[in-house]
């Protein structure tokens, strides 16, 4: 777990204990109540309270969802990358002394490194790799088929399935990270002036602030 979602963790924890222990015990209500912290002004910090813990929750799972679809994009591009690069090296051979063929296939150039460049690149090869006989038969001469091809096409396609799903749960995750912030943010607006006005209202029962999660000053 990263320091950041153990800080937020440890403030949800703190907002919790101030908040819940307050309202669950008379005493501690009676007390609040005279200074503005009726029991419907409490239930407004426990609703922010409770909104704010689902939103750091759906973050962690966004964030999960990220992770796993980074996970997938790698594995995809691993097994494409591979064919891909073996069948250009094959190509490379049986089209040796074809300049157009070679270009119209992309394999004079390096392969590309960037998601974007690289998915270009591999469209250009198995799609002109495949509508074009001659060049499927002098494939096909040194074992690369167009069954191959078209299976490696397939593997190229699921790389691009697989980034798209990728940037999507990227957007999500820091969408809902702006809107856990936003929610921490109005929680810890509210619990702020409450700690303070706990400290006054309890100074006489260090027990109940105790119980608050609220130290005393030395």
């Amino acid at each position: 777990m990263s320091q950041i979602s153990r800080s937020l963790d440890e403030r949800l924890n703190r907002a919790n204990t101030a908040i819940v222990n307050a309202m669950e015990d008379p005493e501690v209500q009676n007390a609040l109540t005279p200074f503005g912290y009726t029991p419907e002004r409490m239930q407004q910090g426990r609703d922010l309270l409770e909104y704010a813990k689902g939103m750091h929750l759906k973050q962690k799972s966004e964030y999960g969802d990220q992770f796993a679809a980074t996970e997938a994009l790698d594995a995809a591009f691993d097994a494409a990358d591979k064919t891909l690069a073996k069948w250009r090296r094959v190509a490379q051979v049986a089209l040796e002394g074809d300049t157009n063929a070679c270009v119209t296939l992309g394999v004079h150039t390096r392969r590309k490194r960037t998601m974007a460049a690289w998915l270009t690149q591999a469209t250009q090869f198995y799609t002109h790799a495949l509508a074009n006989a001659s060049v499927l038969t002098s494939l096909a001469q040194y074992g690369l088929t167009q069954e191959k091809l078209e299976a490696g096409k397939a593997q190229a396609d699921g790389v691009e399935t697989a980034w798209l799903a990728q940037k999507k749960e990227m957007g999500e995750a820091q969408q809902a990270t702006k809107v856990r912030d936003a929610a921490m943010e109005e929680l810890e607006d509210w619990l702020h002036p409450f700690i303070k006005i706990a400290r006054v209202a309890l100074e006489e029962t260090p027990q109940y602030m105790e119980k608050l999660g609220i130290l005393e000053r030395s």
